[in-house]
């Protein structure tokens, strides 16, 4: 008996042991890994310098290119970029690519037309696996602790920007009293009414955002919707700058969704204009053109895999808000954020005060059609 008990407890201990070891030898080892990545890196690098090309789509934001901040870092890799707004690049690569043209290596846009055009018909390759820098991988380095994408597998339209968008309300100094609203609901007071321009938001344009932020937030809407624009005698203009304008000599004492840019240059000529800012129901986030995707046959992937790495990296993401405050286009807070954010202008930076509504988050949150509905439906009521 205590032959057979000495023999279990020994078979016991070498089963432990061998357990133990398998479990060592499979454990990850963070220096392994880390070294894995790094010649990964050097030979993507070096086959990206073989290519020795890279052609960008990249319009709004295209100065972040022009400044030859990447370039500099990669001198062997030549970049070309092609611009203009998100229709622009939306038709010239569906018009490439039904001629058999295969051109771009990486598109950086909105998630119109990165989500809603490119995804949706299958124009993409997974940008999930081109992430090599342990710097880009390590997800704590992200706002939330993780990487944002638009796609519902999260493996698509990566989004590396995170605005604010607090409703894009305006207001004028000699009018209004920025303490006396501290809530969207404020705005139908009846002494505001026939005082309230808004710039129609059935165009593309300032607004947009805002509006999905009014209509999906559940402290604000449909029926602040259908109450401001069915009740407040709300006059439409189409013009920015006539909005802009009108505000500022006080045709309108408030004006929802006027251009952002165009009220940053009245106030620096000393116009009395100014913005709200975030209102007691919180905030909406959105990507603006912060969205990174990969189209599939791409000439030139090695190439493209540096560019999205490097871009995605900190000294990508502070030459995207340098270069951008730099420009003159404003600020845009990088969804990375162990990076400073000096470049950054108030409006454009996040704060943990605030509570947020992701609005590119989830698909059906970039539904724009019912809104469009009440909105028309909130005008005609208006006129009864």
């Amino acid at each position: 008996m205590p032959n057979r008990v000495g023999k279990f407890a020994l078979s016991f201990t070498s089963v432990v042991l061998v357990v133990l070891f398998l479990q060592a030898i499979s454990a990850p080892d963070p220096a392994r890994a880390q070294a894995q990545s790094e010649r990964d890196w050097k030979k993507i690098v070096d086959a990206g310098k073989k290519e020795g090309q890279l052609s960008i789509y990249m319009g709004q934001w295209g100065p972040v290119i022009d400044a030859g901040v990447f370039q500099k870092a990669f001198p062997e890799i030549k970049v070309v970029r092609t611009g203009g707004g998100p229709p622009q690049i939306m038709q010239q690569i569906t018009a490439e690519r039904r001629a058999g043209k295969y051109i771009a290596d990486v598109i950086v846009e909105g998630i119109n037309p990165n989500l809603t055009v490119f995804h949706a018909n299958k124009m993409l390759d997974p940008i999930k696996p081109a992430l090599v820098l342990p710097e880009v991988l390590d997800e704590s380095k992200w706002w939330q602790g993780k990487h944002h994408y638009a796609d519902p597998e999260r493996q698509y339209v990566l989004r590396f920007v995170g605005s604010p968008q607090y409703g894009s309300i305006y207001y004028n100094t000699n009018l209004v009293k920025p303490g006396e609203i501290k809530s969207v609901w404020d705005f139908l007071n009846p002494k505001l009414k026939g005082k309230i321009g808004a710039r129609d938001i059935r165009q593309p344009g300032p607004g947009n955002g805002a509006m999905r932020f009014f209509y999906y937030s559940p402290k604000i809407g449909p029926d602040f919707i259908r109450r401001l624009f069915g009740q407040m005698d709300v006059a439409l203009f189409r013009d920015t700058r006539q909005g802009v304008d009108w505000l500022a000599n006080g045709k309108f004492a408030i004006c929802f969704f006027c251009s952002a840019d165009e009220v940053r240059k009245a106030n620096a000529q000393g116009l009395p204009v100014d913005t709200f800012g975030a209102m007691s129901e919180g905030a909406g986030l959105v990507s603006l053109y912060g969205t990174i995707v990969m189209p599939t046959n791409a000439p030139h992937p090695n190439a493209a895999r540096v560019f999205i790495n490097w871009f995605l990296s900190r000294e990508g993401q502070l030459a995207l808000q340098r270069e951008l405050n730099k420009s003159g286009l404003g600020g845009v807070d990088s969804l990375r954020i162990d990076i400073p954010k000096d470049d950054v202008t108030a409006d454009e930076l996040r704060n943990a005060k605030i509570d947020y509504l992701d609005l590119d988050a989830r698909k059906e949150w970039l539904e724009r059609t019912p809104i469009v509905t009440l909105f028309e439906d909130a005008l005609q009521g208006n006129k009864k």
